[in-house]
C-alpha cells in the first residue's frame, strides 16, 4: 500500500483521478485506521489530505459553510453560532477529546455509519455537500448522498470539500440528543436531532426531525415533521409525531441495545427535544407554560 501526502487540492484530485476505487482518502484517520487494522478495507493508495488548509475553514458569515476537514472539536466549540447548536452538540459527543481533535466532519459524513452523531444534526439543517473532481464540481443534498451503511454517492474520483447549511429563521431552536451508555466515547443507541421554527403565536411553521442508529442509515422523519407542522406544540401533536417516527424507523438488535429498547426511548427523546427547541426559540414550553 502506497501513502500519498498532498499539499494542494489540485494534487489530491489528480491522485483520485488516477487511482479511483483503489484510493482511500485519509484525514484524521479515526475510522479509516480502524478499518485498515481489521482488514475491512485494503486500498492500493492512501491519500493523505490533512494538510489541505483550504478545507479547514468554517464560515458562519452569510451562508454557513464548513470545510470538510473541520474537526469535531472546531464545531463542538460553537464556531457556527447559536443557530446551529445541534451540530455543536453532536460534534461534542463524537468519541473523546482526542478523537474530536483529529476527526473531521467530512470523514464522519463519508464513513456513513448508521450511528454517526453528526448526520442527524446536519440533516435537520438541510446540509448540502460540495464534491470536487479534477473535471467538475457538484452539489448534492446529504439525504441523497448517504445510501446505506458505509455507502455513499461519492464518485471514485471525487473529494468532499465543503458542507453548506440552511440558515435558521427567526424563532428557531435546534438540538441534538443522544441515548448511550455514556454521553461521549460511546456509539449512539439512538440519536435524535430536531429543528423547529415558530410563528409569534407559537405555531410551528417549520419542523425537521432526524434520527441515527434506528436503521441502515440516518433518516429524516417526514411523518413526525408533518404531525408537528401547523399547530402549537400540544401533547396530542407530540404523541402523533412519536407514533409517526416509530412507523418509519427500522432498528435492529445489537450489542449496544435491542430494537425494542430503541423504540421505547424514542417518544421520550422526541418530547424532550420539542421542549428544548421551544425554549431555545423563545416560545416557552410545549404545554404553553413558562
Amino acid at each position: 500500500m502506497e501513502v500519498r501526502a498532498v499539499g494542494s487540492l489540485d494534487d489530491a484530485l489528480e491522485v483520485l483521478s488516477r487511482y479511483g476505487d483503489g484510493c482511500q482518502v485519509l484525514a484524521g484517520g479515526t475510522d479509516v485506521m480502524i478499518q485498515l487494522a481489521r482488514g475491512e478495507i485494503a486500498p492500493a493508495v492512501l491519500l493523505h489530505v490533512e494538510k489541505l488548509a483550504e478545507l479547514r475553514t468554517v464560515d458562519a458569515n452569510g451562508a454557513t459553510r464548513i470545510g470538510a476537514l473541520a474537526t469535531h472539536r472546531d464545531l463542538a466549540r460553537g464556531r457556527l453560532g447559536d443557530g446551529f447548536r445541534a451540530v455543536a452538540e453532536a460534534a461534542a459527543t463524537v468519541g473523546g477529546l482526542q478523537t474530536q481533535m483529529v476527526g473531521t466532519i467530512g470523514g464522519n459524513v463519508c464513513n456513513a455509519s448508521p450511528a454517526a452523531d453528526t448526520l442527524p444534526a446536519l440533516l435537520v439543517h438541510d446540509a448540502r455537500l460540495t464534491l470536487r473532481s479534477s473535471a467538475t464540481s457538484r452539489t448534492v443534498p446529504l439525504d441523497e448522498f448517504i445510501l446505506g451503511r458505509r455507502s455513499t454517492g461519492r464518485g471514485p474520483d471525487e473529494l468532499l470539500t465543503a458542507i453548506t447549511l440552511a440558515p435558521p429563521g427567526e424563532r428557531t431552536g435546534d438540538v441534538y440528543l443522544k441515548v448511550g451508555r455514556r454521553s461521549a466515547m460511546e456509539v449512539a443507541i439512538v440519536g435524535l436531532a430536531m429543528r423547529l421554527s415558530f410563528d409569534p403565536d407559537g405555531t410551528v411553521n417549520d419542523a425537521r426531525i432526524a434520527l441515527a442508529s434506528v436503521g441502515p442509515r440516518p433518516l429524516r422523519s417526514a411523518g413526525a415533521e408533518t404531525a408537528l407542522l401547523g399547530g402549537r406544540l400540544e401533547p396530542e401533536s407530540i404523541e402523533a409525531a412519536a407514533e409517526a417516527v416509530l412507523g418509519e424507523v427500522n432498528p435492529l438488535d445489537d450489542l449496544r441495545g435491542s430494537a425494542d429498547y430503541r423504540r421505547r426511548v424514542i417518544p421520550g427523546l422526541l418530547r424532550r427535544a420539542t421542549e428544548m427547541c421551544a425554549q431555545r426559540a423563545g416560545t416557552g414550553s410545549p404545554d404553553g407554560e413558562g
